[in-house]
């Protein structure tokens, strides 16, 4: 990887802890799981079942033809008659067969009360919730973007009789993504959160953070959108499209990567001292990375006089406790946008 230009000290720590401190059990640069097979006959779009898993949470497997494949998801119902507004809300880097925000992050409790449907997609391990302009012999055949934006939102919000009012968030990678998608689509969200989240492509900071949250599960980011000089670069960085969002709802948050109580209790909690010095080390850096390109952020939007809620935190590690103390904001922010 090569980059021209100035890199901060924030994207030098992100560089430094996504490299040095790989995740427990793992190789830098080799996919713990096979990705995800192909299958040439699917070549239509549609719900093939609906399991439910709780009062309110049904778990959707749906046929992807832009994908190839089977995709599920996760659709947590919210409360009173519908119609209700849909929020779509994006997973992280590791993008596991059952979202983070499920398993981790405290979503189905903290939206049981909440007149929202949630959508959460599992499976888009290190794929920038994106089209890749090729297959990737790690991660697979990526075509998010157009699963995010074409196939799921007519068979989900049909299903769920959705009021037509929608807002999409992430977090870290997800957050990126849930910009980018905002960004590239004005107008089909009427607000988009980015928690903890990096949203240039294009400068030698964005290419750093993509091209290590690619190649951090095994991909070549060349897959993505083909090399730097590229123009598919350039049309996913936020910063440069940033005047479409003019009139979305737009929510930030970021911390220091200083440790809160909560993020101590869980580095305590690491099942082994790796997973420890990866949570403390790595945690810190990507949480003071992701505080630099926030910051870049709202400044582009200020300079454009896009109103937008920032919320910084004086405390903060870039751990799923983190997060989850995050979303209450978040959703109030998009609130106002939804109903």
């Amino acid at each position: 990887m090569r980059l021209r230009g100035p890199i901060s000290a924030a994207a030098m720590a992100v560089i430094a802890a996504t490299v040095t401190v790989p995740a427990v059990a793992d190789t830098p640069g080799v996919p713990s799981t096979p990705p995800p097979a192909v299958d040439p006959a699917m070549t239509r779009t549609g719900l093939l079942s609906i399991d439910s898993v709780g009062p309110q949470r049904e778990r959707l497997r749906i046929s992807s033809a832009a994908m190839r494949r089977v995709i599920e998801v996760d659709v947590l119902r919210g409360t009173g008659a519908a119609p209700r507004p849909t929020l779509y809300l994006l997973d992280g880097v590791d993008g596991e067969a059952t979202s983070g925000w499920l398993s981790k992050g405290g979503a189905a409790e903290f939206f049981a009360d909440k007149p929202v449907d949630v959508v959460l997609t599992g499976g888009g391990t290190g794929s920038m919730y994106s089209d890749w302009v090729r297959h990737d012999t790690a991660l697979g055949l990526n075509r998010w973007e157009t699963f995010l934006t074409d196939e799921l939102p007519p068979i989900v919000e049909s299903l769920l009789r959705s009021s037509g009012r929608r807002a999409i968030a992430g977090v870290s990678m997800g957050a990126q993504a849930a910009m980018m998608l905002a960004q590239r689509h004005p107008g089909r969200y009427h607000a988009v959160a980015g928690m903890s989240g990096c949203y240039s492509t294009a400068d030698p900071l964005g290419r750093a953070v993509t091209t290590i949250t690619v190649a951090s599960r095994g991909g070549n980011v060349e897959n993505l959108w083909g090399p730097p000089t590229s123009p598919e670069w350039a049309a996913h960085d936020s910063l440069l499209g940033a005047e479409a969002l003019r009139g979305t709802a737009i929510y930030l948050s970021a911390a220091t990567g200083v440790p809160t109580g909560a993020d101590l209790v869980a580095v305590a909690q690491s099942p082994t001292l790796v997973e420890a010095l990866r949570l403390a080390g790595g945690g810190a850096a990507l949480e003071a990375g992701a505080r630099s390109c926030t910051e870049r952020f709202a400044g582009r939007l200020t300079e454009l006089n896009i109103p937008a809620t920032v919320h910084y935190d004086t405390a903060g590690m870039h751990t799923w406790p983190d997060f989850e103390a995050q979303l209450p904001k978040a959703w109030q922010s998009l609130t106002s946008a939804l109903y």
